[in-house]
């Protein structure tokens, strides 16, 4: 049977998390001996390479278009012309003329809460709208709806009104190359590379609200404040006049000097950043599921998480987990964290075994499960 795969966005060259996990998938779905034929529709990019070990996969490009015209008119057209049996459709959203069975991963419904109507950039904005008008569309007409938590499946099910049979969870995972590195040298070069300070904390904030930047600056602040500041901050992919605007309407200029801005790094280098760190923030406000979770504990660094949504299902029962609205909470758990070494390596050991129970292969055994029970 054919199945098509939508995966518009796997040749970007700045990657994030849906377009890592449908990366993660394919490769996965080509180590299994099976009948299907998989086509994968997206729009050309930088990073053409992406998939250069994948003879199994017929990759099919057409573009470049904005996101809502190449789902709603070129995916399609690409579809019918190759005859395929089943679509899944990657990222949220789908056709709303329905063609063949479907299947739609629907990652979270965040952008449905009321909460985010208002809130992110202009483009972040303008993708919720287009997500708030194609997701209960099309929900209503898949066949089955993968999610990537219960959290999620039950939030879905509650908000789009649909039967528990059709919603599906499948977990994510991390990739294999995140894990504890012993080579010192290579750590060391990385360090040199990238500028890094000997003892740092790492925090993966970006400009999306929920990852709650100004309550984790808040908390940085009050450490600061009391003394208890002994390490810088490393921040990937954030720019620098975002961060002193926020930090100045925080009453906290100065400490841009505690923090170093990375830029972007490639997931396969990722392993390295935590490697080197000493702690690792996610305080998000909300998250469907949170792979950088595992990432880190697969490298054996603790990690502060949320209590809230999704986070203590995968960060599991031994997690540190703290109030993502509460900077006093976040602060005195990394200060506790950091000054117990006790503490740090029982968070470490459990981290690494906590991580070790999520695969990309289980995550693709199940998907193909999906797409045989359809087919």
């Amino acid at each position: 049977m054919r199945i098509g795969i939508e995966a518009q966005r796997i040749f970007r060259k700045k990657k994030h998390g849906m377009d890592i996990v449908i990366l993660e998938v394919l490769k996965q779905l080509q180590t299994f001996k099976t009948p299907h034929d998989f086509y994968v529709y997206a729009q050309p990019d930088e990073d053409q390479n992406a998939l250069k070990d994948s003879e199994r996969l017929q990759v099919r490009l057409n573009g470049p278009s904005i996101y809502p015209v190449w789902e709603q008119s070129k995916l399609p057209y690409m579809g019918r012309q190759d005859n395929i049996d089943l679509l899944h459709c990657t990222s949220n959203t789908a056709p709303i003329k329905k063609f063949c069975p479907l299947v739609i991963t629907i990652h979270d419904i965040i952008y449905l809460e009321k909460w985010m109507i208002t809130q992110g950039s202009w483009y972040q904005r303008f993708g919720n709208l287009y997500r708030r008008w194609n997701v209960p569309k099309v929900a209503k007409m898949a066949d089955i709806i993968i999610t990537v938590s219960n959290y999620e499946k039950q939030r879905i099910e509650e908000a789009l009104n649909l039967p528990g049979e059709r919603v599906r969870t499948v977990y994510n995972a991390c990739g294999t190359h995140f894990k504890p590195i012993k080579d010192k040298i290579l750590l060391e070069n990385f360090r040199t590379e990238m500028g890094l300070p000997e003892k740092f904390l790492l925090f993966l904030g970006n400009t999306d609200p929920k990852k709650n930047l100004p309550n984790v600056m808040r908390a940085l602040w009050l450490l600061k404040s009391r003394n208890q500041l002994n390490h810088k901050i490393v921040m990937p992919d954030f720019g620098k006049s975002e961060l002193q605007n926020l930090l100045t309407s925080l009453g906290a200029t100065s400490l841009i000097d505690d923090i170093k801005l990375t830029g972007y790094i490639h997931n396969s280098r990722l392993p390295l950043l935590y490697n080197l760190s000493d702690l690792f923030l996610y305080p998000s406000l909300r998250e469907s599921f949170g792979i950088p979770i595992i990432e880190a504990m697969a490298c054996g660094v603790p990690v502060i998480t949320s209590n809230t949504s999704a986070m203590p299902e995968v960060a599991g029962s031994g997690a540190l987990l703290i109030d993502p609205s509460d900077p006093g909470q976040i602060a005195d758990m990394v200060n506790a964290i950091l000054s117990d070494n006790q503490m740090r390596m029982k968070s470490i050991d459990y981290g690494i075994r906590r991580a070790a129970q999520f695969s990309w292969n289980e995550t693709a055994k199940q998907v193909l499960e999906i797409y045989n029970e359809l087919l």
